[in-house]
């Protein structure tokens, strides 16, 4: 299979899943939140507003489509291309499940439990937000806003989201003046947040290996063919043999450390293994560090900046060399 191809599945798989994201996402909110009467923040929450105001007649898909549009086109410079179109493309489907769905509950599930109603709800926004964001894509609304500060800054996705939305979720005050609908918003905003960053670090979360082996040339091999992960060979000591071991140091995402010790186990059951969580894993294959440096220059030692000036003057002795000649 060339790379081509395995690119489209990888992008076909992620739309499917963002499909059936979005859905979860628009059924929490139609069928819990809007029959409560609680503003959540952000676009759907502003579309809330202007739903209600309306006296439930503008359908709440056309206020929320329609920002999530301008806020594109605000953000197009930002985020990229390639976030546009699956924004875009989420928002749309979004707006089309939330416009279906919305008139199919004009009451909540659950009767006479109001919290109850905003947990449920809370927790399967979170859920499908934070599945829509892992695989690349966006309902829009602050999720654009969160995109483009997370990507030059280390604001988690959620944390940027309850940011943006308080301002809105308090101003919704002005049209019901009732408290517990505040209360809620943000008992919706604090869950929802929690809950999508769970699950965006969750599929984020690395897993890192030493695996102590006689087998390790087998186990290295198998590991880079198989699932396509590195592997850095150090060199140790075990203390009671006092022989030399080789010890492969791997490093992985959270869902890919199966596959990492079923490779272990069949090709080795006897290996000693070690597995610690990594909190980030940045470089090559994984993140990008987003540490802004500013005007930041490391300090240099006398010794290494000598080195600097020796090469230096070495290159500009051979450029002049090669003028000469020329």
């Amino acid at each position: 299979m060339d790379i081509k191809r395995k690119f489209l599945i990888k992008e076909a798989k992620d739309y499917v899943i963002m499909v059936f994201a979005l859905f979860l996402c628009a059924f929490g909110f139609a069928a819990f939140i809007i029959p409560e009467g609680v503003v959540t923040g952000g676009v759907a929450g502003i579309s809330t507003i202007i739903y209600f105001a309306s006296g439930k007649a503008v359908n709440i898909a056309v206020p929320n489509y329609a920002i999530n549009v301008l806020l594109l086109v605000i953000a197009y410079r930002t985020v990229g291309r390639q976030f546009v179109l699956r924004t875009i493309f989420g928002a749309t489907i979004f707006s089309m499940f939330l416009g279906f769905l919305t008139p199919m509950f004009p009451h909540p599930i659950v009767n006479q439990q109001s919290f109850m109603n905003v947990i449920i709800g809370a927790i399967l926004c979170g859920t499908g937000l934070g599945t829509t964001f892992a695989h690349n894509g966006s309902s829009g609304g602050t999720d654009v806003i969160a995109a483009m500060v997370n990507k030059h800054s280390n604001v988690s996705f959620g944390r940027m989201m309850l940011y943006c939305d308080l301002c809105i979720i308090t101003s919704s005050y002005l049209l019901f003046h009732q408290l517990d609908k505040i209360v809620f918003g943000y008992v919706f905003l604090v869950i929802n947040s929690f809950v999508s960053d769970f699950v965006i670090n969750n599929r984020f979360q690395g897993r890192q290996f030493l695996i102590v082996s006689e087998k390790w040339q087998d186990i290295a091999n198998a590991i880079n063919n198989e699932a396509n992960r590195g592997c850095t060979l150090l060199h140790g000591t075990g203390w009671y043999t006092k022989q030399d071991v080789k010890i492969l140091m791997v490093v992985c995402r959270k869902y890919e450390s199966i596959t990492v010790q079923r490779i272990i186990k069949a090709i080795d059951p006897n290996a000693f293994i070690s597995i610690a969580s990594t909190s980030g894993v940045f470089g090559k294959g994984f993140d990008k560090m987003k540490i802004r440096l500013h005007k930041y220059k490391p300090k240099l030692s006398d010794e290494t900046t000598t080195v600097q000036k020796m090469d230096n003057a070495q290159q500009n002795d051979n450029h002049g060399v090669g003028e000469e000649q020329k």
